[in-house]
């Protein structure tokens, strides 16, 4: 017995020096360190009244105080067992929150095993066998100790076997340390009746516990949660600067772009017709610029999200071609439209990108084919509700060499440029496509002959929307350049800028309608409240003093109106589109104003 207190007594010290040391420190409240607050004082309880238990044998045989010590080891061996099973909960099943309703429903059905196990160890009758060399409880108390044990080894066991990617954790060492060592136990308790080593083997897991649970300095949490939100305003600051940059850059660029468009359609000297065209390609470069850096700073800042709905895919093919054949410029390209007709015309996903990351890859293959022909190539794979769109672009152009096809979704790579140090580009665009791609749980493979060709191939899939559509045409009226003849409809045109307003109207003064600017959200207002009546309003939206957005909230307070209304902004970063939509325009037009876009907006809203 002498042996069994010098041991209890040793492990007490070893566990007291841990507990103080474990509360000195700070700590996340997790459930991995619930379980662990609890275990190590009900543990030192343990060795206190097992220690006790021999201490007194030695000098009493009072069989009634022993029984009541016994009691107490009794109740004690549920409680850690309780807490044991519940740690071992946490670790196999990776609960992190005690709001997590799986965990709240085994502890609910835990706790009533143990309350019943708790009541019997206090009412079950205990039988201590006891000499000069050893004290041995036995009895239907004692049986009922062993059942309950092995009952909670049993579920810490079936947890294990449920989750084995969890079973060789590190986490996992205590609960299959104390099996073991359960059983060794036990065999040494049938060998040798006078040692009983089960409280000292608790002890051992709750040390083994103590530096394998997850309990990182919280100095350094605090720390790394300062640079996160410092990285957070960074990151504000960033889109602000972007949305700022953006509406800056512009607004001047609206009125090149805009401009030089209206010039193309005058006839112009032969020098001055080839100025002009030098003037709308190299705008476009820079649109292309500026574009591409907004569009990456989005997706690296994690703010570009997919917005899905219901879309017509021959409408956006239909866009895609018109946009394509636009940006051929005087370049003798066949471009090669190929669509499965068996595609389902209405599908559900997010048009937008989906048009984003086709027109990435029709533009490249334009821009690096000097002859030849480029195929723009669309089927589908259907199963149930989803389409699986399988997108190609094929081209005659310069080719990619084998070594650097790895390195062609990277950021601002451009390859080859000893080759290609004419063709402007920033290297972004590949490179959002594949980010792209990737948000929409797709795929995007290259082939390449170097000096003959590329094709990249895009696999997205769709859900398909099961009702005709009120017109499915491969060739799509509104998307094609005829200008309609709007004489006798009525455009208003609200923006701060002069400048801008001069642009809008240079546009859309071909379609001989009557147009009328003005220069401030209350303007808009009065005028609509005066009673009069327009066809469509194109509004900017970053206007001092009233928004565009505040002054079409006041515009739809106005009874009876009902009259399109667009945004016209500069302010075009990644998910503008849908902002603007949500807050009820009717549409959305990005500065500078796309000759085509605006056709098709026309065409839309305004009626015959």
């Amino acid at each position: 017995m002498a042996v069994n207190i010098g041991v209890c007594i040793s492990f007490l010290i070893v566990l007291v020096i841990i507990l103080t040391y474990y509360n000195s420190k700070d700590k996340i409240n997790n459930l991995d360190n619930r379980c662990f607050k609890k275990l190590v004082p009900i543990t030192i309880f343990g060795l206190i009244i097992e220690a006790f238990i021999y201490f007194y044998a030695i000098f009493t045989d009072e069989m009634y105080i022993l029984n009541i010590f016994v009691k107490l080891l009794y109740i004690y061996y549920v409680l850690w067992m309780y807490y044991f099973v519940l740690y071992g909960f946490v670790v196999f099943f990776d609960f992190e929150d005690i709001d997590d309703k799986k965990y709240k429903s085994l502890k609910k059905v835990l706790t009533i095993f143990y309350i019943i196990f708790f009541i019997l160890s206090l009412v079950l009758p205990v039988e201590i066998e006891l000499n000069d060399t050893y004290i041995y409880p036995k009895g239907v108390g004692t049986t009922f100790q062993y059942l309950a044990f092995s009952i909670g080894m049993a579920c810490i066991m079936i947890c294990g076997i449920l989750n084995r990617k969890n079973f060789f954790k590190k986490q996992s060492i205590p609960l299959i340390s104390s099996i073991v060592f359960g059983i060794i136990c036990t065999v040494i308790q049938v060998v040798h009746i006078e040692f009983l080593f089960i409280v000292p083997s608790h002890a051992i897991a709750i040390v083994m516990m103590y530096f394998t649970i997850e309990n990182p300095d919280l100095a350094m949490i605090e720390q790394l949660n300062i640079a996160r939100d410092q990285a957070d305003r960074a990151n504000q600051s960033k889109s602000e600067f972007l949305s700022s940059m953006s509406h800056e850059i512009r607004t001047p660029l609206n009125a090149i772009v805009g401009f030089s468009q209206a010039l193309q359609e005058e006839n112009l000297p032969e020098q001055a017709e080839e100025e002009v065209k030098d003037i709308v390609r190299a705008s476009e470069s820079l649109l292309e610029l500026v574009n591409g850096i907004l569009d990456i700073s989005k997706i690296e800042a994690n703010k570009i999200e997919i917005v899905n709905g219901e879309y017509n895919i021959y409408e956006v093919l239909n866009d895609l071609v018109a946009l394509s054949k636009a940006r051929m410029g005087d370049k003798k390209l066949d471009f090669k439209p190929i669509f499965d007709k068996s595609i389902p015309p209405i599908l559900y996903g997010d048009a937008v990108r989906v048009k984003q990351i086709i027109l990435n890859l029709l533009t490249n293959a334009i821009k690096y084919t000097k002859e030849g022909e480029v195929i723009f190539r669309v089927s589908s794979i259907q199963n149930n509700s989803v389409c699986r769109l399988i997108i190609s672009v094929e081209d005659t152009g310069i080719g990619i060499k084998k070594e650097n096809i790895d390195q062609l979704f990277d950021k601002f790579q451009r390859l080859d440029l000893e080759k290609n140090k004419t063709i402007e580009g920033t290297g972004l665009g590949l490179a959002i496509t594949k980010r792209l791609v990737d948000l929409m749980n797709g795929r995007i493979m290259v082939q390449s002959v170097y000096g003959k060709g590329s094709k990249f191939t895009v696999a997205l899939d769709q859900g398909i929307i099961h009702k005709a559509p009120e017109q499915i045409k491969i060739e799509n009226e509104n998307n094609s350049s005829d200008i309609r003849d709007l004489t006798g409809k009525k455009v208003l045109i609200v923006d701060d800028n002069k400048l801008n307003l001069k642009v809008a109207s240079r546009l859309i003064e071909k379609y001989n309608c009557e147009i009328k600017t003005i220069e401030s959200g209350f303007e808009c207002i009065d005028l609509i409240k005066s009673g009069e009546q327009f066809d469509i309003i194109l509004m900017d939206d970053m206007m001092s003093n009233m928004s565009g957005v505040e002054t079409f909230h006041k515009l739809k307070e106005i009874e009876n109106f009902n009259i399109p209304v667009i945004a016209l902004t500069a302010n075009a970063i990644s998910g503008m589109r849908e902002k603007y939509l949500e807050e009820g325009f009717n549409d959305y037009l990005s500065k500078p104003i796309d000759k085509m876009e605006l056709n098709k907006i026309l065409n839309t809203y305004i009626k015959n």
